[in-house]
């Protein structure tokens, strides 16, 4: 279905990118289980594979109900289209070993997803990359130079839900003929739409938000049509980290309740950080949508909800792990955006590999714990929470 900027989001959420089915009329688009296609005659096989004609031929480059979440992605972010990838950390190293050559230089603002933040210091400089980390947006202008091709920012922030100004990042870079990747997971398209704040290219955990039922595991871009051709070509042709048939239907279904499920998700949260807000076993509440968060002001200019996480900081990892124990509702897993409510200790899990220093340095303390907040009925979770909260012991490392 053609984009139509006039419809609403939730219509489009519905709608975008997929009709009928062509073949059969059906009306939940197939799965189209196939490895290849047949082309016909030898000459359009050519053109397929040359890239000069559209259509399908072989699934690691492009199939039907990939396409079809890959066009909603591309619709709701409002960018020319977007490749689907068999992770977010298969869309992560698509985008870089596609843009970066030796000698280039990336600048992330900090902190990021452990896995992303792993591949820049740990692969890309393999290759010549020089990576630099940069503790906010002041900070990443001091770093950028001539040979600065990336720059890498989150909002809000995984874990401490920072928030980064993204006509900022945008504005920066483009005075420094850079290019800009927001990884959209924590906010989707529902809540923040950055290339409406000048950011060329977006991408998505899409085993997050975009899936919402903790089922399928994927990643895809959104860009503009030149930079996705190279996607494409070297993410898929070269890499081949490409997403199946069965997780592109999944998407497809998640997406079209993904207004519903980020609202109830936006209120579920800010109930839970508004009852967590002066508790005496904790240090920290860290949620956009509270006045005192320090990027309150920015996320509401550029979110039309604070979204579904809230990290709340304990006095020792003896206390997180404890409170972690206690929780019903809440169950201990990494990942996040699921229907049920999830809770993780970063440190330990899913930013693990940074090192002890790294961790400190950005902010990721041994009794930050995140959580996912999910389509519970908040009352519930908030009892879950604090009941859980009464009986950690008072215990420091």
């Amino acid at each position: 279905m053609a984009h139509n900027p006039r419809q609403a989001f939730r219509t489009r959420a519905v709608h975008a990118g997929h009709g009928l089915d062509p073949a059969t009329g059906a009306h939940a688009t197939p799965i189209y289980a196939t490895s290849t296609f047949g082309y016909g005659n030898a000459a359009r096989g050519e053109r397929l594979f040359a890239g000069q004609e559209e259509g399908y031929f072989y699934s690691r480059l492009t199939n039907p109900t990939v396409r079809a979440f890959e066009r909603k992605v591309a619709d709701l972010e409002g960018l020319d289209d977007a490749v689907a990838f068999a992770s977010g950390m298969g869309a992560v190293s698509a985008v870089c070993l596609t843009l970066l050559q030796p000698g280039d230089e990336v600048i992330f603002v900090a902190p990021l997803y452990g896995g992303t933040t792993g591949f820049l210091h740990e692969v890309a400089t393999k290759f010549g990359v020089v990576v630099h980390e940069a503790a906010d947006e002041t900070a990443m202008d001091a770093l950028i130079g001539p040979r600065t091709r990336l720059i890498w920012v989150e909002t809000p922030t995984n874990p401490r839900l920072n928030i980064v100004d993204l006509g900022w990042v945008a504005r920066s870079a483009q005075a420094a003929g850079a290019l800009t990747v927001v990884d959209n997971t924590f906010s989707t398209p529902a809540l923040t739409r950055p290339a409406e704040h000048g950011i060329d290219l977006v991408m998505h955990s899409a085993t997050k938000y975009l899936g919402g039922h903790g089922d399928a595991i994927g990643g895809v871009v959104a860009a503009r049509a030149d930079l996705l051709a190279e996607l494409r070509g070297v993410g898929l042709r070269h890499v081949g980290a490409s997403l199946g048939p069965f997780e592109a239907y999944l998407f497809l279904r998640g997406m079209k309740t993904l207004p519903l499920r980020m609202a109830a998700h936006c209120e579920g949260a800010q109930a839970l950080a508004l009852a967590l807000k002066g508790h005496p076993g904790l240090k920290t509440v860290l949620y956009p949508g509270l006045p005192e968060h320090p990027g309150h002001e920015v996320a509401a200019r550029q979110m039309s909800g604070f979204g579904g996480l809230v990290s709340v900081e304990l006095e020792s990892r003896a206390a997180a792990m404890a409170f972690a124990d206690e929780l019903q509702l809440f169950t201990q897993a990494v990942s996040l955006g699921d229907v049920e409510s999830l809770i993780c200790h970063p440190a330990s899990t899913t930013h693990a590999l940074l090192g002890e220093e790294a961790l400190l340095r950005q902010g990721v303390t041994p009794g930050l714990v995140r959580l996912s907040v999910g389509i519970e009925d908040s009352a519930d979770l908030i009892d879950d929470v604090l009941r859980a909260l009464d009986r950690v012991p008072v215990a420091h490392d």
